[in-house]
């Protein structure tokens, strides 16, 4: 069964920025987009995931909406941007 609206977080324990990064993403989520599904993947564990969805850097953020990528973030990532990019697509799905 495919999710209707996925966050991919693909990082690395070594990554500093994403571990500051991470909690903020799953506050967003919790407090803003309740039924948006996140999905953590480590890039040195799972290689071949982050080689499918063409992931070089960490962190990125892939938002998918029906099965398919409507944004993607790499790098320098804001918290306000995202809640923007995810919101009204999120919007007219569930409400």
């Amino acid at each position: 069964m495919m999710d209707i609206a996925t966050l991919k977080y693909f990082s690395h324990q070594r990554c500093g920025v994403c571990k500051v990064l991470m909690p903020k993403i799953k506050e967003l989520l919790s407090d803003s987009f309740p039924k948006m599904k996140f999905q953590y993947v480590n890039i040195e564990e799972e290689p071949e995931v982050a080689a499918r969805y063409q992931v070089f850097t960490v962190p990125t953020i892939l938002i998918y909406f029906e099965g398919k990528e409507y944004y993607r973030f790499a790098r320098n990532v804001s918290i306000i941007q995202l809640r923007e990019a995810i919101e009204r697509p999120y919007q007219l799905l569930f409400e």
